[in-house]
Order: C-alpha cells, then sequence, then structure tokens
C-alpha cells in the first residue's frame, strides 16, 4: 500500500505563485510514476503534469511554461511550482501515484490523496 499526502494549497491572487508538496510513503520501493490532477467544480478530473521516475516531464498545454513538476525520489516527494496562476487554474489538485510509467488517464493510477484546494481570485 501506498500513502500520498498534498500540502500548498491555498489562496492566491492572478498572477501569483503557490507550490503543492506531495509525500509517498508506504510501499515505495519500485519504479513508479507521479502526477496531478485536478478538478474544478462541476467539471471532470483532468490531468495537469506528470514525471516519471527517470524524472521525465509531461504537461497539459495550459499550464506549460507556468506549472513546472518535480520530483526528489531520496524523499518519495513531488513537488507542483505554479507561477502565473489563473483563476482557470481554481480547483482541487490531487497527488496520485501508479507502478509505470505516467499516464494521462486517471483511471490508470493505482493511489490517490485527499486533494489540496487551490483558488485563484482575479
Amino acid at each position: 500500500q501506498v500513502q500520498l499526502v498534498e500540502s500548498g494549497g491555498g489562496l492566491a491572487q492572478a498572477g501569483g505563485s503557490l507550490r503543492l508538496s506531495c509525500d509517498a510513503s508506504g510501499r515505495t520501493s519500485s519504479n513508479y510514476g507521479m502526477a496531478w490532477f485536478r478538478q474544478a467544480p462541476g467539471k471532470e478530473r483532468e490531468f495537469v503534469a506528470g514525471i516519471r521516475w527517470n524524472t521525465a516531464t509531461f504537461y497539459t498545454d495550459s499550464v506549460k511554461g507556468r506549472f513546472t513538476i518535480s520530483r526528489d525520489n531520496a524523499k518519495n516527494t513531488m513537488y507542483l511550482q505554479m507561477n502565473s496562476l489563473k483563476p482557470e487554474d481554481t480547483a482541487v489538485y490531487y497527488c496520485t501515484l501508479r507502478f509505470g510509467s505516467v499516464s494521462f488517464d486517471q483511471n490508470d493510477y493505482d493511489y490517490w490523496g485527499q486533494g489540496t484546494q487551490v483558488t485563484v481570485s482575479s
């Protein structure tokens, strides 16, 4: 079993920054991919960014150039640095993990955190 705990959400103004963290614990000794998904009110959960064990990264188009995903394998921690935030970034952000490579499909992931709220005011 793997446990994921997100932190770092909150309120920011448009143009501001926030940094999310996701701490993984439990059976994380294998290579695994991690990702951030988000879900805004009334919308489906969507892929935001993902990172492979070898730190190759993937982003959805709407966050490219603004968000940076990274991970520290020694600490089993993943980060999402969010800059130039926009009101449309407002959502609950979820950390997720799967054994294997990154997938853009939420159904491919095995473990999820509880989510952290990000609210961006205009």
